[in-house]
């Protein structure tokens, strides 16, 4: 049996994630943790932590789990690349208080699989194909772009970097986000993320891919949050039995 803390139990993923639970029947929720509550009254029970809160709690939550040598599933999005960089520490097989992490942007098994498509289209297609990616999801959402877009952008940034090496030279590819007033012809050195708010919507992503005479496009369509909840709790299962290290979902799903 692997015993879990929902961290940021009250907001609409942590309800989502607790409702999931029946359905998983080796894992049991031991504490249900949200904003003024105290984890360390709890966290001795748990063999692993799942985080729905909010980037700026994150960190200290971290801390807590580290110190208590307890694995961490990290759902939560928004964080600055030196939060990021202060995460990963704590996964340092070197450290003293290294533990397991999974992190991610996206934990529903088909964005893991459009994080796979995406990497194989924008390689297959080439250089030649204008790359953007655009989001949508309901109007509660206070991060933009989503973390999920982003990863869908450092994945074609990556492919596309080593497309164009030659080409590019000193300078990087570059991620336009939105375009307004006169911002100039298309270069093939950037990739364009665009976001939208509205309604319930819980989230939509687009990959496209256009040429002369052609496009493609690769979409997810997510219409309930049990999707993410599901694949939280299957890497909250996954990870206890690591070694310590920073994880991502594709990990948990052996894509990688």
């Amino acid at each position: 049996m692997t015993n879990i803390i929902i961290h940021g139990s009250k907001g609409r993923m942590g309800q989502a994630l607790f409702a999931c639970v029946p359905k998983h029947p080796g894992i049991a929720v031991v504490g249900q943790i949200d904003a003024g509550d105290d984890i360390r009254s709890v966290i001795k029970q748990a063999d692993v932590v799942v985080d729905f809160s909010d980037h700026t709690a994150t960190l200290g939550l971290v801390d807590i789990c580290a110190k208590n040598r307890k694995a961490l599933v990290i759902d939560t999005t928004g964080h600055t690349d030196r939060e990021r960089l202060d995460i990963a520490c704590h996964s340092d097989t070197l450290a003293a208080d290294a533990i397991p992490i999974v992190m991610a942007s996206n934990f529903s098994t088909g964005v893991n699989t459009l994080f796979w498509l995406t990497h194989k289209a924008a390689e297959l297609l080439g250089p030649d194909f204008d790359l953007e990616v655009v989001e949508m999801h309901h109007r509660l959402k206070k991060d933009a772009p989503s973390g999920t877009a982003k990863t869908l952008a450092e994945i074609l940034e990556g492919v596309r970097a080593q497309q164009l090496q030659q080409e590019l030279g000193d300078k990087d590819i570059v991620l336009f986000h939105g375009r307004v007033g006169n911002p100039g012809v298309r270069s093939r050195f950037e990739i364009g993320i665009h976001s939208v708010r509205g309604g319930d919507v819980v989230g939509d992503h687009t990959v496209i891919f256009a040429a002369d005479g052609e496009r493609v496009e690769l979409t997810h369509k997510a219409s309930s949050r049990e999707t993410f909840a599901n694949g939280a709790l299957r890497a909250a299962a996954w990870v206890v039995n690591q070694p310590p290290g920073l994880y991502s979902m594709q990990h948990v799903l052996g894509l990688v």
